[in-house]
């Protein structure tokens, strides 16, 4: 009996009761024997007879008493088995490691590995590694995982085997055991997922659709076949979104409002919105093809969230100039398309709209603070020029603000203080600026949208009244609540929307000689010399800053580079390969002021090469990789800078990225692999 345990608790007490009422007994027989000692004797020797009797059963019985509770424990313990072997959900006993020491019948049943125990359960589940076993710390875990065609939830909860029976330790006193055990339980959610997809995919999609150019693409057509080519776009358009079980209805000539359900937008995405080409294909003699603008709305709260993604998604499209689809979640913005340069439109009332709006803003102030990009180039600076120009002719005081100039940049710097007579405090740095804005002053952002791409995104917060110049393509961040935007991506520079603003602005805008040579600059870099997206207003915005004064020789003159940055270029040139048709190479930073800059012209000269349809040039500077990726007309750079986190226009884009240049180019390579196998580049 020792060895085995001693019986304890409330049990011993009433197997023991007999002994104890010998006590009560005593008391009684000396209350006898008070009374009558014969009596009291008698009693006595009575009490001692049941004694003996009541000692010899309990120990004659004891051992009998503990062999039946353990008998009674072991048929218990056999029930609670028997139970769990025939447990409907399927069950498993770990190992502290992991290894299977005991499991029921349908947990064997659905893996088919009866009498495999001391397996690891990874050789079951693989997704179960030792990492997701629970720990002290974390004594329950739960993981989803899918096994064969059915989805299931798993539940692991870690077992102390000093814990495993609190009951009997109530009874028989007995070693502490050390060690663990893991409970690991399945339950099936296939059923469940189902009817959640199902669900999901039955949501509402809200969609918008735009003809970008039906004006200008009816303009050519003769008028009776104008009516066939709207009936032609429409029946396409139907056609497309009635295959995917959408509904179509027509709100204006050139726009449409779609509702559909979450699956067909799946089966869409993976057409990437394949009428965006097909509209393309329809012609009856006009000379312009078709584009498409899509709005689609996800995942929203309910219908009227799902309208305003549409809503977000449709400016996104137009800002970044249409002939594409995006598509607006709740946390995700998607891009499709865009591969078409956008016309040119001949009209200016839109320039002539923004110009007067731009002028009441400023007269209300009493200051004008103008900011461009980081590392400012020729456009942001020409442009910030232009506005300064605007503010000066209103009589405001004005600022453009500069934290670092690159030595291509000086030239231009140097232009316009000898064309202001090196007046003082006319361009300041971030920390002046911040002592300068106020709820009276106007902060004009140009030649970019992205807050965090500016020289100083806190005064952004200083003022209610912001306005945006800009030419490149909206990305997710945009500068929020801007009292005025003009974002114009057909346009081919910021210098070139700005030169029209001026024409507008007032009657008496009378430009310097070096003013007008820094806006014509800024148009000339960013057209490579009036090569590539130059339009009618392009040379019409240059005739304008010709007969200001700019100089084509003088501007020329500031943009000649030194023997050491027409060699790194020349190097860049000579040490790039093509791969895939993607001109790849590293400028040599060294020795240069602006390494950037260099990289940047070296990508506009490799695409003079046959067989290169776009090219991106590395630099390294200042512990951070710049790339410069540039393309003629068939391939979209900013949607694979977008993809690295940059951003850009359908030509020119860009990236800064914090890595080593032997990562950044193979970031390169993966990109491109991804999009082509994905087919986002053909």
């Amino acid at each position: 009996m020792g060895k085995l345990g001693k019986i304890k608790g409330k049990l011993r007490l009433y197997i023991k009761w007999p002994l104890y009422l010998t006590l009560l007994l005593l008391v009684a027989g000396l209350g006898v024997y008070l009374i009558s000692p014969q009596a009291g004797l008698l009693m006595v020797i009575v009490i001692i007879i049941y004694a003996a009797i009541a000692g010899g059963l309990y120990i004659y019985n004891k051992p009998s008493i503990y062999t039946d509770m353990v008998s009674f424990a072991t048929q218990y313990g056999q029930i609670q088995k028997n139970l769990l072997k025939e447990l409907a959900i399927p069950y498993v006993l770990l190992s502290e490691d992991g290894r299977i020491v005991w499991s029921n019948r349908e947990f064997n049943r659905i893996t088919g590995k009866i009498g495999k125990f001391n397996k690891a359960i990874n050789t079951v589940f693989p997704e179960l590694n030792q990492g997701l076993l629970p720990t002290e710390e974390e004594p329950v875990v739960s993981v989803n995982l899918k096994y064969g065609e059915e989805d299931y939830r798993v539940e692991m909860k870690r077992i102390q085997m000093d814990e495993c029976l609190p009951n009997a330790e109530e009874l028989i006193e007995s070693e502490a055991v050390e060690g663990c055990l893991i409970a690991l339980y399945l339950f099936d959610t296939t059923e469940i997922n189902r009817r959640i997809r199902e669900n999901e995919d039955q949501r509402m999609v809200v969609g918008l659709v735009y003809i970008d150019n039906y004006d200008e693409a009816l303009e050519n057509v003769e008028e009776v076949r104008s009516s066939l080519l709207v009936a032609l776009i429409e029946r396409k358009i139907n056609k497309y979104f009635g295959a995917y079980d959408g509904i179509v209805r027509k709100l204006e000539k050139d726009r449409f409002f779609v509702v559909m359900q979450e699956k067909a937008l799946t089966q869409i995405r993976e057409t990437r919105f394949d009428l965006l080409q097909d509209i393309k294909t329809v012609n009856i003699g006009n000379e312009m093809a078709i584009t498409l603008s899509i709005g689609i709305g996800s995942g929203g709260g309910s219908y009227t969230d799902c309208m305003e993604y549409a809503r977000s998604a449709m400016d996104l499209a137009l800002a970044r100039g249409g002939d594409q689809a995006v598509v607006k979640t709740k946390d995700q913005i998607t891009y499709y398309g865009g591969k078409t340069q956008q016309m040119e439109k001949n009209t200016r009332v839109k320039a002539r709209v923004k110009a007067q709006a731009f002028r009441e803003l400023v007269e209300t102030k009493d200051k004008v603070v103008v900011m461009g990009h980081k590392m400012p180039d020729a456009d942001a600076f020409g442009s910030a020029v232009a506005i300064y120009r605007a503010a000066k002719t209103l009589n405001k005081k004005a600022y453009i603000v500069v934290n670092e100039a690159t030595s291509a940049m000086r030239p231009m710097m140097e232009a316009f203080a000898e064309a202001n007579n090196h007046e003082q405090g006319i361009v300041i740095g971030s920390s002046q600026a911040k002592e300068i804005v106020d709820r009276n002053t106007v902060v004009v952002v140009v030649d970019t949208n992205k807050p965090s791409y500016t020289e100083c995104e806190e005064i952004l917060a200083m003022t209610p009244t912001v306005v945006v110049f800009d030419h490149h393509r909206r990305g997710n961040e945009v500068i929020q609540h801007a009292a005025l935007s003009y974002v114009e991506t057909n346009a081919s520079s910021s210098c070139e929307m700005v030169a029209e603003i001026l024409q507008y602005f007032a009657d008496n805008v009378r430009l310097k000689g070096g003013e007008a040579d820094c806006i014509y600059a800024g148009i000339m870099i960013d057209t490579d010399n009036f090569m590539r997206k130059t339009g009618v207003r392009t040379f019409e915005a240059a005739a304008f800053l010709r007969r200001c004064g700019a100089d084509v020789t003088r501007v020329h003159k500031m943009f000649r580079t030194d023997m050491a940055e027409y060699k790194a270029r020349a190097e860049a040139v000579r040490h790039a390969e093509v791969y895939k048709g993607f001109a790849l190479t590293v400028c040599p930073s060294k020795g240069l002021a602006s390494p950037t800059i260099v990289g940047a012209q070296a990508a506009n000269e490799l695409l003079n090469i046959v067989g290169v349809r776009a090219s991106i040039v590395l630099t390294e500077y200042n512990g951070r990789i710049y790339v410069s990726a540039r393309s003629i007309d068939d391939v979209n750079v900013q949607v694979i800078m977008e993809k690295m986190g940059g951003g850009g226009h359908l030509n020119m884009a860009g990236v800064q990225l914090e890595c080593t240049l032997e990562e950044a180019m193979q970031q390169v390579r993966d990109t491109l692999d991804c999009m082509f196998e994905k087919g986002e580049l053909e």
